[in-house]
């Protein structure tokens, strides 16, 4: 049986209460949270009267309905009243999360001459003549665009461009925070795959770099596509490319653990969607031979005609060599490797035990996994999640900052499955031999070594299969 989700941060909340002056009162309101399954995370003493002090008192939930029973769970206290509760995460997001700050202070005439009008013009006029100084004296050199038409966001679905914004804002946070990149949010009004790749195209002179995200399959494959193609700066899909270089990286520790190689493995994909399928395709390029991908209609295979797309049809064709049929619950007897892209609860207990000894299993359905890692607990050699509250958390930004990094400063004209492959050999590396554990196969997002040493190899690659434009002892001027 499936259990309550772990109280978290993000549904944290802080209760602003007045205590009656009693001895035990407090100890009566921190029991009270604690029976209702509340995780006190902080008390403050905010004001004391004569016979009262407020206090502020901070504890994660589990969900919006868990916050609720928190706070009613302290009505029945004698003697206490609950004067404000504020929502942590809602205040976080509150004017936005981003801004956009001067590299350099205007405070003389001279500053300004030279920054804006007349001195900027000379500028102007040597990006004319040369149009590659852009590079450099623009915020072209380390920008860019994260981009959204809020189709498939997170685990929301299709909530529009506006409800997205607070994901693009965070990306960008992210950019900054572990990459050193500028990053801002651009969300589109339109789901017209011809709009959406005109509009970046229109826009993309001020960006070094193009990060789609949250973009319905199967057009975000065309999106991306056709902007590979038209555009000669880096295009990169995360949703598809940044989830398949993490899950390889972790795929290549585990494996290691549980003696196994790529080869030989069989390998089961549940959702067949943009991470579905770049999950496949670069685990096939790292020698993955027998993968059977499933969706909600079943098992796909060749000849297959319900529920079927150009890029289903191009992995039913791609995939499964035996031509197996049936459920995800057939498929997966014997299957060494699950990757859940899919949904909550799509595996049991039983799907489990019906795998190969020593399986791997990587539930990433967000927030809540194909199969919780509670119930897979003594049944699995490895587990991990899309989930920061559980070990081995596959996270996107193990791979996006640093990917861009290095194609950034190479000024590369794309981002090719060479230096995919190359970042996630570098994460996989961030783990000593002699570290790697069941519940360590994939570094902490907060792993400051992650990000440089993605864009070290990125870099390496983005030369070697000739796709940068700056030579490797080019000195940056201004002239």
């Amino acid at each position: 049986m499936s259990q309550q989700p772990t109280p978290n941060a993000s549904y944290s909340l802080t209760l602003r209460i007045r205590i009656h002056n009693q001895p035990g009162k407090l100890g009566e309101v921190t029991t009270a949270i604690g029976k209702a399954g509340g995780d006190i995370e902080g008390i403050d003493i905010v004001n004391v009267g004569k016979d009262f002090l407020v206090r502020d008192i901070t504890v994660n939930a589990a969900s919006e309905n868990h916050d609720q029973e928190i706070i009613e769970s302290l009505a029945n206290v004698d003697g206490v009243e609950v004067i404000n509760v504020s929502d942590r995460t809602f205040l976080i997001h509150l004017g936005g999360k981003i801004e956009v700050v001067s590299k350099i202070p205007l405070k003389t005439r001279s500053d300004l001459s030279m920054a804006y009008t007349p001195g900027v013009a000379r500028v102007c006029q040597a990006i004319h003549q040369d149009p590659e100084k852009q590079f450099n004296l623009t915020i072209k050199k380390n920008t860019v665009a994260v981009i959204s038409d809020g189709t498939a966001v997170l685990g929301l679905g299709d909530i529009g461009p506006a409800a997205a914004m607070p994901v693009m804002e965070g990306k960008c946070q992210l950019f900054k925070e572990f990459g050193g990149i500028d990053a801002f949010p651009i969300c589109l009004n339109t789901k017209d795959p011809h709009e959406i790749v005109q509009t970046i195209k229109n826009i993309s002179v001020a960006f070094g770099g193009i990060n789609l995200e949250d973009i319905s399959a199967p057009r975000c494959f065309e999106i991306e596509e056709r902007l590979k193609e038209e555009l000669d700066i880096p295009v990169f899909h995360d949703d598809q490319h940044g989830t398949s270089v993490v899950v390889l990286a972790a795929l290549i520790n585990a494996l290691k653990i549980v003696g196994k190689r790529m080869e030989d493995i069989k390998l089961v994909v549940n959702g067949i969607g943009a991470a579905g399928v770049a999950c496949t395709k670069i685990v096939m390029a790292a020698g993955v031979k027998n993968i059977v991908g499933c969706d909600t209609t079943g098992a796909l295979y060749a000849g297959r005609k319900e529920n079927m797309n150009w890029v289903k049809d191009w992995y039913a064709r791609n995939t499964n060599p035996a031509g197996e049929k049936g459920t995800v619950h057939d498929i997966i007897n014997g299957a060494d490797v699950f990757f859940g892209l899919s949904a909550p609860g799509t595996i049991d207990q039983t799907d489990l035990q019906n795998m190969a000894p020593d399986p791997i299993v990587f539930a990433m359905a967000n927030p809540t996994p194909e199969i919780m890692p509670e119930d897979a607990e003594g049944l699995v050699a490895v587990m991990a999640t899309g989930r920061s509250d559980y070990p081995n958390q596959i996270n996107n930004v193990l791979c996006f900052p640093g990917i861009f990094r290095g194609a950034l400063n190479c000024r590369a004209s794309r981002i090719n499955e060479a230096m995919k492959l190359a970042a996630a050999h570098a994460i996989a590396g961030t783990i000593g031999d002699e570290e790697l554990h069941p519940d360590y196969i994939i570094p902490s997002v907060f792993d400051k070594r992650v990000a440089e040493a993605v864009a070290a190899k990125v870099e390496d690659a983005a030369y070697t299969s000739g796709v940068a434009r700056r030579s490797r002892t080019n000195q940056e001027s201004a002239f």
